[in-house]
C-alpha cells in the first residue's frame, strides 16, 4: 500500500513502508494538526540519522529522547510526554510483538482481535485503536474478517470521519468538516 496523505512525499513513502512509522504518527495524533503527527515519524528519522526501530526507542535514555523529540521543531507541541508515549509503545512491541510493529496484526483471525491488540498499546483508547484498525484497512491493506466491523464507524466505506479516510486535499477537507460537525453537536 501507499500512503497519500496531504504530507512531504518522503513522509508519505516511509508511513507505507515502515509498520512503526506508522504506529508511531497515529501514537502523536492527537492535540496536533494530523500532518504534524504522520510527518513526525519521518523527522524522527532524520534525527536520528536512519528510520527508528521500537528496540531502539525502548532502550534509549529518555531524557535523550526527550530532547530529540523537543529540538525545533518539536514533533509534537507536548514533547516530554509524547517521547514517553512512544517509548512506552515501542517497549510494548518489544515485549509482546519481537519489536515489530507490523507483528501487531500479523496472524491476526478476526477484527475483534485486531481491535484488542492494538487497544492493549499504552494510550490507545477504543477511539483511537477504532481509528486504527480502519487506517490499517482502508490503506495498508490489513483486512481481517470483520475489520470493518471492529473499527465501528471509522470502518464504514465511503466515509470521512478519520485519517482513515484522507488520500488527499479533498478528503482532508471533508474529514475536517466532520470534525467540526461532531464538536458542535458536543456542545449542543
Amino acid at each position: 500500500m501507499t500512503l497519500s496523505l496531504p504530507i512531504d512525499a518522503e513522509a508519505n513513502k516511509l508511513l507505507s513502508s515502515d509498520p512503526l512509522a506508522l504506529l508511531i504518527g497515529m501514537v502523536l495524533d492527537q492535540q496536533i494538526p494530523l500532518e504534524k503527527a504522520f510527518t513526525s515519524p519521518w523527522v524522527l528519522g532524520q534525527r536520528l540519522g536512519h528510520a527508528a526501530t521500537a528496540v531502539e526507542i525502548a532502550e534509549f535514555d529518555p531524557e535523550a529522547l526527550v530532547a530529540i523529540f523537543a529540538k525545533p521543531p518539536a514533533l509534537h507541541r507536548f514533547p516530554k510526554a509524547m517521547a514517553a508515549r512512544v517509548q512506552e509503545v515501542c517497549r510494548a512491541l518489544v515485549e509482546q510483538y519481537d519489536g515489530e510493529a507490523a507483528n501487531l496484526w500479523a496472524g491476526v483471525t478476526d477484527g475483534k482481535e485486531l481491535l484488542k491488540r492494538v487497544a492493549s498499546l499504552p494510550g490507545f483508547g477504543k477511539q483511537k485503536s477504532q481509528i486504527f484498525v480502519a487506517l490499517l484497512g482502508k490503506q495498508y491493506g490489513v483486512e481481517p474478517a470483520g475489520w470493518r466491523e471492529a473499527a465501528g464507524g471509522y470502518g464504514e466505506a465511503g466515509s470521512f470521519k478519520s485519517v482513515a479516510d484522507i488520500v488527499d486535499g479533498e478528503s482532508l477537507g471533508k474529514v475536517r468538516a466532520y470534525k467540526k460537525e461532531m464538536k458542535a453537536a458536543a456542545k449542543g
